[in-house]
């Protein structure tokens, strides 16, 4: 397996993982019968896990754009020191920016989100 087909699968297991702890906290709010229904008027979650599931929902919409041009450059046979680091930092950032959401680190958030649009961006150019 290539490092960046690694990298892939770390940003993969992130996502399988980052959904639990906003889950976990509808439960407690809204315990499991309303966690697992269409409440009328559904209790809100805590602030954080709010923060978590829009950092999720965030990061799910990049990870089409960063699997493809990890896809891309695999079936291409594109490897090199950029595209390595540009994988490994995309990892390193959506985390970064999954946890500076939730805790409400505003500036870090959007540094973070940067760092992982322009390892996007890098790939992209290591491609065409």
């Amino acid at each position: 397996m290539t490092s960046e087909l690694m990298s892939l699968s770390l940003v993969l297991a992130l996502h399988l993982v980052m959904w639990v702890p906003y889950v976990v906290n509808t439960i407690a709010v809204r315990g499991l019968t309303g966690a697992l229904g269409y409440p009328d008027n559904p209790s809100r979650i805590a602030p954080w896990a709010e923060r978590m599931k829009a950092a999720h929902y965030n990061s799910v919409e990049n990870l089409v754009v960063f699997s493809a041009l990890v896809f891309i450059a695999n079936t291409a046979a594109i490897s090199n020191d950029v595209t390595v680091l540009a994988c490994q930092m995309y990892f390193w950032a959506r985390l970064g920016h999954a946890l500076f959401y939730t805790f409400a680190i505003p500036v870090a958030r959007t540094l973070a989100f940067a760092m992982s649009w322009l390892c996007q961006v890098a790939l992209l150019m290591q491609i065409i």
